[in-house]
């Protein structure tokens, strides 16, 4: 602390008189530059104690007591000014840190910023901008928002923009700014008014980012999303021809029993044609009435022309059955093609169950309790895949068990029919429960499964507005439930 001399009391004499001269002397600490430890309230009220002992240690008057108040609203003031100027500093670092911190932002922004008056004035802009085009951020400044679009058209629209000026904002504008060298570069800006303490706008904030950027990264999505479709068709194709090949035995037994049926029917017609024609090259010959009538009773004609029409048809539908069987291999089998129509489920079940049953083996016993008339819309090949890994997984399960046994009942339940999947396995373990419709999940041994077939089953399942869930039946063996919304009455039976 600095003492420096100031007003204080004293008597002094001189003159022609001897006439005494009254003065107030006091010696005023300077005060140091307050710190955490010396505040200016502190300060403020030392320098006023020092005051009042001073005087009254003089012996001061009551005019004396005038300058000592005066003194006191000096001491006052100055510790007032001492407290502005300490909380003046304070507010100057803070107001420095957030300067800082805006700068640092504005700086690291990849987006176009500008920030601009109602009049379209530029009164601040980032680095990214000044980047693109080529312009230092400082030339912008004080520039019209007009000045940096490259065509007339961008330039209307921004003045439309302004001239409006509603309060409300714009999103996603393709517009052109001119770069230092004069060239276009395509921008899509999003604009949003500025606003002060008391609601009045001030102009406003203008945000955006170089089109061929969002271009470039639409086109890296869609391509990624297109790959990830393509993938996943063939995992899905994979899966379908890993199940066929499983199957081939089922499937031929299925092919075998309506071409045995018609070969056989074939070769009874093909003898029948031989007795035909030997009767008939008699009957245009010149046999006798009577040896045509032996004859006829020794090729037994009127029983061959009985049989002929149930020859027919049951040549007749057994090609169909290999049609049908032909027709839904090919489905199956096909690529997806997002196939859309109108059939019944109850179909769908049967036939993959006779094809998984026949290569599994008779030792397999598949009890079905389906309701009649189970009609989804959808893909039948990509249900009846899923229905089909269904079974081949319970096959699988129940291959150590001693009574090997499928239970499949469906019922209806408000505008779904539900199909449950009940087998006479050991069941699922809870390590596995949650995992079982993970892509590559198998506890088949190596060569047994690929860990795709539940997985695909469970997104063909969704894709057609259902679920198909998990769990283990309270009685023994594990419970697979397919959920499926039933058709609309009426519903397209066409391909879509």
């Amino acid at each position: 602390m600095r003492d420096r001399v100031g007003l204080g009391t004293g008597e002094c004499t001189g003159g022609k008189g001897g006439g005494g001269l009254r003065y107030i002397a006091v010696m005023r600490p300077e005060p140091d530059p307050p710190s955490a430890a010396t505040t200016p309230a502190r300060a403020g009220e030392g320098r006023a104690a020092l005051t009042v002992g001073m005087l009254a240690a003089a012996g001061a008057s009551a005019e004396d007591g005038i300058w000592l108040d005066v003194i006191r609203k000096m001491d006052e003031v100055y510790n007032d000014l001492l407290q502005y100027e300490v909380a003046l500093e304070e507010k100057n670092a803070k107001l420095e840190d957030t300067q800082q911190f805006i700068s640092s932002v504005l700086t690291s922004m990849s987006d176009l910023l500008i920030v601009c008056s109602r009049a379209g004035v530029i009164e601040s802009v980032n680095e990214a901008l000044a980047s693109l085009l080529g312009i230092d951020a400082d030339a912008l400044h004080g520039r019209t928002v007009f000045d940096l679009f490259a065509d007339e058209e961008s330039r209307q629209r921004a003045g439309r923009l302004f001239a409006e000026q509603d309060g409300g904002g714009v999103e996603d504008w393709e517009m052109l700014l001119k770069a230092a060298n004069g060239s276009a570069i395509p921008v899509s800006l999003n604009c949003t008014p500025r606003y002060n303490g008391v609601g009045k706008m001030l102009g406003l904030v203008i945000t955006g980012r170089p089109v061929g950027e969002l271009r470039r990264a639409y086109q890296a999505l869609r391509r990624a999303h297109e790959d990830l479709k393509t993938t996943q068709q063939q995992l899905i194709h994979s899966e379908k021809m890993a199940s066929l090949g499983r199957l081939v035995a089922g499937v031929a037994h299925e092919l075998n029993n309506p071409i045995s049926f018609v070969y056989g029917n074939a070769v009874a017609m093909k003898r029948y044609a031989e007795r035909l024609a030997r009767y008939l090259a008699a009957v245009h010959g010149e046999m006798p009435r009577d040896g045509r009538e032996a004859l006829r009773r020794e090729l037994r004609i009127d029983r061959l022309l009985d049989d002929l029409p149930s020859l027919i048809d049951g040549t007749v539908e057994g090609a169909e059955r290999t049609r049908d069987i032909v027709d839904a291999l090919k489905r199956f089998s096909a690529t997806d093609r997002d196939e859309r129509r109108v059939f019944d489920l109850g179909e769908v079940i049967e036939r993959a169950v006779q094809w998984v049953g026949k290569a599994v083996g008779s030792q397999f016993e598949v009890k079905l309790e389906l309701p009649a008339g189970i009609e989804v819309a959808g893909s039948p090949g990509q249900l009846q895949q899923v229905v089909m890994n269904l079974v081949q997984n319970a096959a699988d399960a129940t291959e150590k068990s001693r009574e090997r046994r499928l239970e499949i009942a469906g019922r209806a339940d408000g505008k779904d029919v539900v199909i449950d999947f009940r087998d006479s396995g050991p069941g699922i373990s809870d390590d596995n429960l949650g995992k079982l419709f993970d892509p590559f999940f198998t506890t088949k041994p190596v060569g047994r499964g690929t860990g795709l077939g539940l997985a695909i089953s469970y997104g063909i399942v969704e894709r057609h507005g259902g679920r198909l869930s998990a769990a283990n039946h309270p009685k023994g063996g594990a419970l697979f439930s397919l959920r499926l919304p039933l058709a609309a009455p009426g519903g397209d039976t066409g391909g879509a």
